[in-house]
């Protein structure tokens, strides 16, 4: 588990559902015992008895009811195995993957040549300029795609989210391609940052899209 600083104060951790009813009883045991609970449907915040506050964001909310209190409601919110699209694009690869809970549905992963940003072997640069320019439209074409034959089947079907990573220029340039709204129409957090796209990185996602990203503030000092 990783902590970021959080904007405003204090810091991010993402725990995932495997692991957050311990991350919960650790939070009440370091902070003075159980916390005080508010929330919305897509919030849910602990206040411990010595002034720590955890706001803990509900993944592919809303936070449905339950007969117990909030914290467990979030444990039993991200326990669910939810059927998920998930796209990496990165110049040059791409990795798209439909998830049920953490397993692997149904994946295809490829690439395209796509050469660096400076010239070599003697051509003039707007040459190898223009090259690069056909290599990338190509590459994302690819992309485009594996999205559509790959996770479009799955939107129609139903999911409950689709979640992109890798490069945002590359995902940006895919937002203007009109098969692929339905897949944008559902986009959800985090953005994943990852490396260039493999069966093993993109088999790696759920640990990411599917944890609660939690903004930790320390209690006041005395």
């Amino acid at each position: 588990m990783s902590a970021r600083p959080a904007a405003g104060g204090g810091r991010w951790v993402s725990i995932p559902p495997s692991r957050l009813p311990r991350w919960l009883i650790n939070f009440a045991d370091r902070h003075g015992g159980p916390p005080s609970e508010t929330g919305t449907p897509e919030l849910v915040v602990l206040t411990a008895p010595d002034g720590a506050v955890a706001e803990c964001h509900v993944p592919f909310g809303p936070l449905e009811a339950h007969p117990g209190s909030l914290a467990e409601g979030l444990v039993s919110h991200v326990s669910r195995d939810r059927r998920v699209a998930v796209l990496l694009v990165r110049l040059g690869g791409y990795a798209a993957g439909v998830f049920e809970g953490d397993r692997l549905l149904v994946s295809k992963v490829g690439s395209r040549l796509v050469h660096g940003r400076s010239a070599a072997g003697g051509w003039s640069q707007q040459r190898f300029a223009r090259r690069r320019e056909k290599q990338a439209d190509e590459a994302l074409g690819a992309a485009a795609d594996v999205a559509a034959r790959v996770l479009l089947p799955a939107v129609e079907e139903g999911v409950a989210g689709f979640v992109v990573g890798g490069d945002r220029k590359a995902i940006d340039e895919l937002r203007g391609d009109r098969r692929l709204a339905p897949l944008f129409a559902r986009e959800t957090a985090p953005f994943l940052t990852v490396p260039d796209p493999r069966l093993a990185v993109l088999e790696k996602t759920p640990e990411e899209f599917r944890a609660v990203r939690i903004r930790v503030v320390d209690p006041p000092h005395v």
